[in-house]
């Protein structure tokens, strides 16, 4: 059965708006005949993606009746899993079975197939992005056939498709690479900018996890570990401030009141109280993010992750910016994924980000330049500005799965106009 609505649709950010017709079907089958009778395609997720992947005017394809487990196997550890299931909801099944996803970022709201298509990560120099631990997947492909690959069957389809951005087909089931539960130790400290620059090197390989975010006119970080422990459960402890409240106040205080932001932004050392917890993973990773942003994200080798951040600091700040978001800085293995931004290339992560209210603009064409002069590549669901002519310079597979995704679709089924814009060079 098919259930077809003509509705409006928006991402998370509110950024990317269509009106398409939105299809979701039941069953295979049903998604099967969905895709033989219409000629042109996207599906959606959650709408965690700020970048126009997902937008058109033609069918979107909804797969949120594609959730759960569909098996899995206890000597390989591991689990297929029906695409459209949250990460949050993928974290609680996997449990029964004394799983765990091997990594997470700190937003579990995406589906698996969006996340997975889009190379979404977390932090850890020694862990890839979530699309790295994919051992094999079914995939509907332009014609309507449902194929498995993995890295025996359809093995060059397997090698492109994990990171695909939606363009070689649907994905319907996805066999993730876990492990055995485990129970992690969070630390948030602030820490000043000298201490960071003089010790991080040595702190992304004592920690499984770090990440950071700074503040422009602050002179102060805040510095965030997790680190594996059989200590008991110690629950986070409870804000006498809501972060997240704060977050948007401050926000808010800055777009209507731009001078503001300095003395806001130095204020961060009275909110920010060093703190400890434990839990297992898939409840201590994610955070609450209900404070509505758009992002813009690149990723550049790991050697260059500092000096690109001292940069971009320096130059908005230089520009009073009025940005109260703190940079994000974050370590991501490299992997053998041909769209994988971190193909071949361990990176570190840098994010930047806008309250929703105002135009990202202003701070996006100040930062994305400089990444540029790093040679990073950027996270595919962020907002960027490059086009195929300049993306085929940076992914040494380029040509391949341009190759690939023409003959299995030739039609260009898959492709709206954003995507045409990556893949085809004018």
């Amino acid at each position: 059965m098919i259930n077809l609505q003509h509705e409006h649709w928006s991402n998370w950010s509110g950024s990317q708006k269509a009106s398409p017709k939105i299809i979701q079907p039941s069953s295979l089958d049903a998604l099967q005949s969905a895709v033989r009778m219409y000629p042109k395609i996207r599906t959606a997720g959650a709408g965690h993606s700020f970048s126009a992947l997902a937008q058109t005017n033609d069918v979107l394809i909804n797969l949120d009746h594609f959730r759960g487990i569909a098996e899995h196997d206890a000597a390989l550890c591991q689990s297929t899993i029906y695409a459209g299931t949250r990460l949050y909801a993928a974290g609680e099944k996997l449990s029964a079975f004394n799983q765990a996803l091997i990594n997470q970022g700190d937003i579990d709201q995406q589906s698996l197939a969006g996340a997975v298509a889009t190379g979404t990560h977390g932090t850890g120099a020694g862990l890839s992005c979530l699309s790295a631990n994919v051992a094999g997947f079914e995939l509907v492909t332009a014609d309507g056939d449902a194929v498995w690959c993995d890295a025996e069957q359809n093995a060059e389809l397997y090698q492109a498709g994990r990171i695909s951005l939606g363009s070689l087909g649907i994905m319907t089931k996805i066999k993730m690479q876990c492990r055995p539960m485990y129970r992690l130790k969070e630390h948030i400290r602030l820490c000043s900018m000298d201490e960071l620059t003089e010790h991080l090197d040595q702190w992304k390989l004592k920690h499984r996890h770090i990440e950071f975010w700074s503040f422009i006119h602050s002179p102060q970080v805040i510095l965030k570990t997790l680190d594996e422990t059989d200590e008991p459960m110690q629950p986070k402890p409870a804000a006498w401030l809501d972060e997240d409240v704060l977050l948007k106040f401050c926000a808010e205080l800055t777009r209507l009141c731009p001078v503001l932001n300095p003395w806001l932004q130095r204020l961060v050392s009275v909110f920010v109280q060093p703190s400890a917890a434990v839990d297992w993973s898939s409840r201590i990773f994610p955070a609450v993010r209900e404070t509505r942003f758009n992002e813009m994200e690149y990723q550049l080798p790991i050697n260059q992750g500092l000096a690109c951040w001292e940069e971009l600091m320096h130059c908005l700040k230089k520009a009073r910016v009025p940005m109260f978001f703190p940079i994000e800085f974050r370590y991501v293995r490299g992997d053998d994924i041909w769209l994988s931004p971190f193909y071949q290339q361990d990176s570190v992560s840098i994010s930047v980000h806008q309250f929703y209210k105002q135009d990202y603009r202003t701070v996006f064409n100040l930062a994305e330049p400089i990444f540029w002069k790093y040679g990073a590549r950027p996270h595919w669901g962020k907002l960027h500005s490059l086009q195929a002519a300049e993306l085929r310079e940076l992914y040494p597979k380029w040509d391949e799965f341009m190759q690939l995704r023409q003959q299995l679709d030739p039609a260009d089924k898959w492709l709206n106009p954003y995507l045409e814009g990556l893949f085809k060079v004018k």
